[in-house]
């Protein structure tokens, strides 16, 4: 494998990707923080702190993880933070891109 990946930088380069998309998705908090942006859209990271019951600096930690990886779109008003999915980024993984590089040729 190691050879593989030596000759084919993009290929390495696609697994380094998925394997940090996929480590961020790898807790059931970074779960629960998606699925409730999925039910209830943007929201506030006080209304977050509260439905997840987080401290907000635990909760800054795993949407931090999420951002970077492209899973949450932020903006900010004043002095509020507001989060929502990257729909184009939760709709990519859940693609079949990924099942792609497995599935052998018939």
């Amino acid at each position: 494998m190691k050879q593989i990946m030596n000759q084919n930088p993009t290929l390495e380069n696609t697994f380094e990707y998925y394997q940090q998309t996929f480590k961020a998705l790898a807790d059931k908090r970074r779960l629960h923080i998606m699925y409730e942006l999925t039910q209830n859209g943007r929201m506030c990271v006080c209304d977050l702190t509260e439905k997840l019951d987080l401290p907000q600096s635990k909760l800054s930690y795993h949407l931090k993880i999420l951002l970077e990886t492209g899973f949450l779109k932020k903006e900010t008003e004043g002095t509020w933070s507001y989060y929502e999915l990257d729909t184009k980024q939760v709709n990519h993984i859940l693609s079949e891109e990924l099942c792609c590089l497995f599935r052998l040729s018939e």
